[in-house]
């Protein structure tokens, strides 16, 4: 491949891998900003948990994907960047104004559908134009700008800290500049070419013989969706958790000050940009490498998980699972979900099959956090042993049911699965 060519992949890749900064620094700036809110506008455990089930951490965030995917495989990849960006500035102005509590659950609901939507567009065209022998390189990219937008995000906030809530505002400011320079840079993108061949193929095939997005839940496509859920979905129930909750849980039971604690969460994610570059980008597109990867960095989640539910939660246990769950994080199932769910589904259904995924996971995350606040209060180390046996569970499914994909191409493995389309 000419040098041109591949600049012209890797900008591509940088311009929809800009979603996922979007998607996690809206997570984390709401997490920085949760124990402010809460002091601010006097929120109960129960509007705690309520506003972490909506946000774009779970609800609106799954529902924006199942729409989002379904619009993208229909209509085209890039079709839903004209306007889902310029609704997320929506959202996070609503947020930089908020001065009411429901303000707080209007702003998440809106940058959390946008953002939910954005998702399955982005990564569906990271895939499939990546080489087959570097989409690993070019999803890490992505996910890498996925721990780059809580770094950037909660430096910000540990900064502005002595600003209290205006220091709050002003980071979810730095979420609209960044939204609306990618929705500018997005103007020149290309349509995926596999998704405009598929749609020449459907131009071309008998009525009676096309299939409906039904063939999702038979045969190969319902084991891979199986399988991608409950690897991804139990992991996602911990880092949503820790995502949304983390400096919170510091403060509240490991009398952790605000800065502290969001000190601890910034280099958490910054260790988990530095895994994701210096491992899952280097071993992600071999075999082997695929396999030892994501051993080592569910092994090492679960020890971080375990450090909670055996100790006393103090500054030298959350700084140990800090280090080690960055670590994991960077490597492991968050990376390897963006991978496999863009691999393992027929090319005119892919983007929905991964909108259908995300959506029951981040929605299975939204009820799950409706309860976390309560069941902290009622006892924390119970919550993190069940949090320590959910990643253990998908560390499992990860092993067992890995898919061997690595260096091919998407028409390659659709052949070779004998997927139902």
């Amino acid at each position: 491949m000419e040098v041109s060519e591949k600049r012209k992949h890797w900008k591509w890749t940088i311009s929809a891998a800009l979603a996922n900064y979007l998607d996690s620094g809206s997570i984390v700036s709401g997490a920085s900003a949760l124990t402010l809110w809460t002091a601010q506008f006097h929120l109960s455990n129960t509007t705690v948990g309520l506003l972490g089930a909506i946000s774009s951490n779970a609800i609106s965030a799954g529902v924006g994907a199942l729409i989002g995917g379904r619009i993208c495989d229909k209509f085209g990849r890039k079709k839903i960047y004209a306007y889902d960006l310029l609704v997320y500035i929506i959202g996070m102005f609503i947020l930089v104004c908020a001065v009411k509590p429901w303000m707080l659950f209007l702003g998440y609901i809106v940058a959390g559908l946008a953002v939910g939507a954005d998702i399955p567009a982005s990564w569906t065209l990271i895939a499939e134009q990546a080489p087959a022998d570097s989409r690993g390189k070019h999803g890490g990219l992505a996910q890498a700008l996925w721990s780059l937008g809580p770094v950037c995000t909660l430096a910000l906030s540990f900064i502005l800290t002595p600003l209290g809530i205006w220091g709050a505002r002003i980071v979810f400011l730095h979420l609209i500049v960044i939204a609306f320079i990618t929705w500018l840079m997005r103007h020149d993108m290309s349509e995926s070419e596999t998704w405009e061949e598929e749609q020449k193929k459907l131009k071309n095939i008998d009525k009676s013989e096309k299939v409906s997005v039904s063939s999702l839940f038979k045969g190969q496509n319902l084991k891979s969706i199986i399988f991608l859920v409950a690897m991804y979905g139990l992991w996602n129930l911990v880092a949503g958790t820790g995502g949304f909750f983390l400096p919170y849980i510091l403060q509240n039971f490991g009398s952790q000050s605000q800065a502290t604690s969001v000190g601890l969460q910034c280099l958490e994610f910054a260790i988990s940009v530095f895994t994701t570059v210096t491992i899952f980008m280097r071993f992600s597109d071999s075999s082997k490498g695929r396999k030892w990867t994501f051993f080592i960095g569910a092994i090492v989640n679960v020890t971080s998980m375990a450090l909670f539910a055996f100790f006393k939660l103090n500054f030298v246990i959350s700084l140990s699972y800090v280090i080690l769950w960055g670590i994991g994080q960077g490597m492991a199932q968050q990376p390897f979900f963006q991978l496999w769910s863009s691999e393992l589904f027929p090319t005119r259904f892919r983007s929905t099959a991964q909108g259908i995924m995300f959506s029951i996971v981040r929605i299975g995350l939204g009820f799950w956090s409706f309860f976390v606040p309560t069941l902290a209060t009622l006892g924390f180390q119970g919550l993190a042993l069940t949090m320590t046996a959910f990643l253990l569970v998908s560390m499992i499914v990860g092993i067992v049911f890995a898919p061997k994909t690595s260096g091919k191409s998407l028409k390659q493995i659709e052949k070779e699965m004998n997927m139902s389309i």
